[in-house]
């Protein structure tokens, strides 16, 4: 029994209300169990009204498993504390003073609390390592509509996780827009392993140059190998050199530095992701769509984006993956797996805050691209499904990430919709 659980009996009054009474048995008239205090000091809850044996009271209500906890954390010598009018408990073990020794009242929870929520709290939250996520063996019994609704109030979360870091780049950036979605798209193109090092990339040049450089594919892509310090070796490759020559004339041109631009790296990725691969598509993608923010924004359908995102690169690149060695021949498209993360990670986000700051609902048109997109294929979604949790589109795969990262991982079944489900399952059913 965690004193998080004992807020959540207080704050959605899971216990019996009728004949309530203090440990000293005076009686308690339920107003508003008051504010959850969610930060790491004060009461527990602020502005709570009850009336105590047939005087009313507006103040503040701490929550503790024991009584005696109260001298544990030190709240007697604590004045954000005084205004206490109500100290619920699991167990009463002694009895709790203000500082002008007048008896805090004591509700004892244990004495309310149905026994059948007791049950499922338990089954809920024992302890085993061999759990995946604390309701695995009960989520089958879950209803489809409870799990649906739950899914699509993860997305909406999720994206708005995703929305905090395009606020900071358009606060960053004097609200440029454009500017903003060329730092998602460099970043996101970077993947996993290379986000941070091209978004540093990105951040190390004013959107203006890539307007003037867009007429030219060349000039380009040696804006981006050159800032990504790849064209610092002397190679004795025609492409190579024109590359370097042209970054050369650029850096004295626009006064380009790369102070603070972390390196890409190669280990450990497969070819088609090496930072080369991607830096020169993304570059193709700025030269063929001049109007590439403008598209964005209009066009509402995945069809819309896969030919947006259809690009031709630099012929060199179809037999190599690095400057100084030749590989099998293969055209590097941007695939449709590809173009979806792009999608779920940058377009979708960026298209969601960009009408809302504009003033419109944003929730339909986002519904329906992330909707139209096939399900993310990873450990978690995999688990999942193990599970009979049903995962059909990417609008699920995104929701259940969110689901077991920020609740399954947290044991935070208190705060999810599943498992408050399951701890009231008998009042459910009734």
């Amino acid at each position: 029994m965690n004193e998080d659980f004992l807020q959540y009996l207080w704050k959605y009054k899971k216990f019996k209300l009728s004949n309530l009474k203090t440990t000293q048995q005076q009686e308690i008239i339920l107003q508003n169990v008051g504010i959850h205090n969610t930060k790491n000091s004060g009461p527990d809850f602020f502005n709570a009204l009850m009336t105590i044996d047939d005087q009313k009271w507006a103040g503040n209500v701490e929550v503790h498993y024991r009584s005696s906890d109260w001298y544990v954390h030190n709240h007697e010598i604590d004045c954000t504390y005084e205004n206490v009018i109500l100290h619920v408990v699991w167990e009463d073990d002694m009895s709790i003073y203000r500082k002008d020794n007048t008896s805090i009242p004591t509700l004892q929870l244990k004495d309310y609390v149905s026994k059948n929520l007791l049950v499922q709290y338990h089954k809920l939250f024992k302890l085993t390592n061999k759990k995946w996520i604390p309701c695995e063996k009960q989520l089958s019994q879950v209803p489809r509509f409870i799990v649906d609704n739950w899914q699509e109030r993860l997305f909406l979360e999720r994206l708005e996780q995703k929305s905090m870091l395009i606020t900071s780049f358009l606060r960053d950036s004097a609200n440029d827009w454009e500017a903003v979605l060329f730092k998602l798209l460099a970043k996101n193109f970077g993947l996993q392993v290379n986000g941070e090092a091209f978004l540093s990339l990105a951040n190390s040049l004013d959107f203006s140059i890539i307007r003037k450089c867009s007429n030219e594919l060349c000039q380009l892509e040696a804006l981006f190998f050159g800032q990504a310090g790849l064209l610092d070796d002397v190679i004795e490759v025609e492409y190579f050199k024109k590359l370097k020559n042209e970054y050369n004339f650029l850096k004295n041109k626009f006064r380009l530095n790369t102070n603070g631009i972390i390196p890409v790296q190669f280990f450990r990725l497969r070819p088609a992701n090496f930072p080369t691969i991607r830096l020169t598509q993304l570059a193709a993608l700025y030269f063929k769509n001049k109007t590439l923010f403008r598209d964005i924004i209009s066009i509402n359908t995945v069809e819309e984006i896969y030919e947006l995102f259809e690009i031709d690169i630099n012929s060199f690149w179809n037999n190599h993956y690095t400057f100084n060695k030749q590989s099998k021949h293969r055209k590097k498209v941007l695939t449709k797996p590809f173009i979806d993360l792009i999608l779920i990670n940058t377009i979708i986000p960026f298209k969601f805050i960009y009408a809302r700051d504009h003033g419109k609902n944003p929730e339909e048109e986002v519904f329906k691209l992330i909707c139209n997109l096939p399900h993310e294929k990873n450990s978690i979604i995999d688990s999942f499904a193990a599970l009979n949790v049903q995962i059909d589109n990417a609008m699920h795969s995104q929701a259940m990430v969110q689901l077991k990262k920020y609740y399954c991982d947290q044991k935070a079944c208190l705060r999810c919709a599943v498992g408050n489900y399951l701890l009231n399952r008998d009042r459910n059913l009734g």
